[in-house]
């Protein structure tokens, strides 16, 4: 491991060893602990009870955090002619079809999200090999895929974000930025594990949110009762 850097030990000093905080206190201590001349993100860590191998186990959905990420989410629609203003007027960045399926296949990636319609699905099958591994690939179960393109886009544009449980159980996501008020960040955190919550496969035995932990970019991470979640 290398050398602590001055920030990084100070942050060490504000985190009680083996405590696990509620998540109000998280929320301002993950203030507290970061010292990067940026805004950083704010993201949280969930460990579930699930096999992530077997299908009836596999959690994953969307979520409308209340306040939005902080982030400015680059969108692309793929849609027919008679979408494309629609899609332009609720803010995509991007709006075509055949140029942009083009300038995918060449390597282009520029963009966070791409929203799409089930009719065009068809050509976009193609560009899996490109999209896939950088997890830009439509899908209906994000709402990615969907007849209403300008109210995708508004939803996104607003902070609705989409998320999957990795091969080891655990569902990462950027839910904030470290300027947002304390208040923010809880609310934003709160509303991601209650989506997580309210997915719970049935298949899914003994405890399901096994660990929560707050973290920003280059801090340490907080670890969060998972019981303080439900409180005001």
């Amino acid at each position: 491991m290398g050398k602590l850097t001055k920030n990084q030990k100070l942050a060490l000093d504000k985190i009680e060893a083996g405590k696990a905080y509620s998540l109000k206190e998280a929320s301002q201590l993950v203030k507290d602990i970061t010292y990067t001349k940026f805004d950083a993100s704010v993201d949280v860590d969930v460990r579930l009870g699930v096999d992530p191998r077997k299908a009836n186990q596999m959690v994953r959905g969307v979520v409308s955090l209340p306040h939005g990420t902080g982030k400015v989410t680059r969108v692309l629609v793929l849609c027919t002619p008679d979408q494309e203003t629609a899609a332009k007027e609720a803010g995509a960045d991007y709006v075509g079809l055949d140029e942009y399926i083009e300038k995918i296949k060449g390597g282009w990636t520029d963009i966070d999200v791409i929203i799409t319609m089930p009719a065009i699905m068809g050509k976009i099958g193609a560009l899996g090999r490109v999209l896939g591994p950088r997890g830009l690939m439509p899908n209906p179960k994000s709402g990615t895929v969907t007849n209403e393109v300008a109210k995708a886009v508004k939803e996104v544009k607003q902070g609705k974000i989409d998320f999957k449980v990795d091969k080891n159980g655990i569902v990462h996501a950027s839910i904030g930025k470290v300027s947002f008020s304390a208040d923010q960040i809880r609310d934003n955190a709160k509303e991601f594990v209650s989506a997580l919550i309210k997915l719970k496969p049935t298949a899914a035995k003994g405890t399901y949110i096994k660990s929560v932990y707050l973290s920003s970019t280059m801090s340490p991470g907080i670890k969060i009762e998972p019981k303080s979640v439900d409180e005001i």
